[in-house]
């Protein structure tokens, strides 16, 4: 059972010692009074706090960093949804290492200790984009293995130094080789030092976690409302395989609409992945190009998703365009305060087109596989400039002090 909330941001309780403090901090404050030996203007009395019911924020402590993996919140959109239309996205950059890859990491790791495949000082190896990656690094930190990453050079560098700084060591493919490259790279490895390699495109753990959390976590949100369609994109395939499987058997009417790159329609194309005896692709899939959605669509359709759409759940298959993707999550940040990737970009794009068409008084939910903070080098930050522009050099010379201008000395106190 779920530990009771002990203290929340709406508690009355909470909102009076905060309206105390205020009040406390005011007559300390107040005029006439002195401050670092300076006179302060009066501080006006507390205003009543608002409650947030949306928001509770639970104090919990936690044995380990992985004990926080999962539970993440469902966020609704109120600017980008169409009138009439309900949106509503899982955010999963709220878990510990910022992508919804935490839960398939813990999967994979303790599905593999769990038969006997690992034991204390082995080497975990994965081929990965980066989230899973990064994941994988982050569990093989706290449990005590050794972690070996192999990724394709296309991807981003703050990827690596991420799973560098948690102890892994990055094995950087040549971009020529693509996915498949990386994957083969891994597997070459592992034959030749015995290591131990966690398969995330073929290792049925990963959608039977998403099982066992991703869906029924948006069951229980969602428990005695209405949820029309669930809209997600896929990488491995895990999320889409899992969640859907069991929230489809829950809400038979439900609708999956699963999102891939326009550039790279692989489930559009029809054409089967080759594969070798352990379900790894044995060679690049021909309706792959190159798309800028990192973290969806390697150059072959995984076994794990495979499996999951020969269930038949498709309601729809939505392509998404790069740009749009880019777009879109430059939309949400800006327009909404939600803080995701192009992945995020490109499942919001694509609830937003299933929004045109559905019905009125639809709900929709979607998925927010990341953080934006994962694509800094990447063309989502292309046109967000590090030095100030035009408008904001205007702002900064609209007052005389501590002044830093283009080909000019800089200014501190006004003279």
């Amino acid at each position: 059972s779920e530990t009771p909330p002990l203290f929340s941001h709406t508690s009355p309780f909470v909102e009076m010692a905060t309206a105390m403090k205020t009040t406390a901090t005011t007559a300390r404050l107040s005029a006439g009074s002195c401050y670092s030996g300076k006179r302060v203007a009066a501080v006006p009395a507390a205003r009543p706090v608002a409650r947030r019911s949306a928001l509770q924020v639970t104090a919990r402590k936690y044995n380990n960093i992985l004990e926080t993996i999962g539970n993440t919140p469902i966020i609704k959109l109120n600017k980008l949804a169409p009138e009439g239309v309900t949106i509503w996205a899982k955010a999963e950059y709220f878990n510990p290492l910022s992508s919804v890859k935490d839960r398939l990491a813990i999967a994979v790791i303790e599905d593999a200790e769990a038969r006997g495949l690992l034991k204390p000082g082995d080497t975990v190896v994965e081929a990965t984009s980066g989230n899973t990656g990064i994941a994988v690094a982050m569990v093989c930190a706290q449990k005590g293995y050794n972690c070996v990453i192999t990724m394709a050079e296309p991807f981003s560098v703050e990827r690596r130094k991420v799973m560098r700084m948690l102890g892994a060591k990055v094995i950087v493919t040549p971009k020529a080789g693509k996915g498949t490259g990386m994957v083969a790279k891994a597997e070459e490895l592992c034959e030749k030092h015995g290591w131990f390699l966690c398969r995330q495109f073929e290792n049925m753990a990963n959608p039977a976690y998403h099982a066992s959390t991703t869906g029924p976590e948006i069951l229980r949100d969602f428990a005695g409302e209405r949820l029309d369609y669930y809209v997600t994109g896929y990488g491995t395939g895990g999320t889409f395989h899992g969640a859907s499987k069991v929230m489809k058997a829950a809400r038979p009417d439900l609708k999956i609409v699963l999102a891939e790159p326009e550039s790279a329609g692989l489930l559009a194309s029809g054409v089967q992945t080759r594969r070798k005896d352990t379900g790894a692709p044995l060679g690049s899939h021909p309706a792959f190009t190159a798309h800028p959605i990192q973290g969806w669509t390697p150059d072959f359709v995984p076994k794990v998703l495979e499996d999951g759409v020969m269930l038949n759940m498709i309601h729809e298959l939505m392509p998404v365009p790069g740009a749009e993707a880019i777009k879109t999550a430059k939309a949400l940040a800006a327009e909404e305060g939600i803080f995701t990737g192009i992945s995020g970009g490109g499942s919001v794009y694509a609830a937003l087109q299933v929004a045109k068409k559905a019905p009125k008084g639809s709900v929709i939910c979607t998925m927010l596989p990341d953080t934006s903070e994962r694509y800094l080098s990447t063309p989502l930050y292309a046109d967000i400039a590090a030095e100030m522009n035009e408008e904001e050099l205007a702002i900064a010379t609209s007052t005389p002090s501590f002044q830093l201008v283009p080909g000019k000395e800089p200014v501190l106190a006004a003279k």
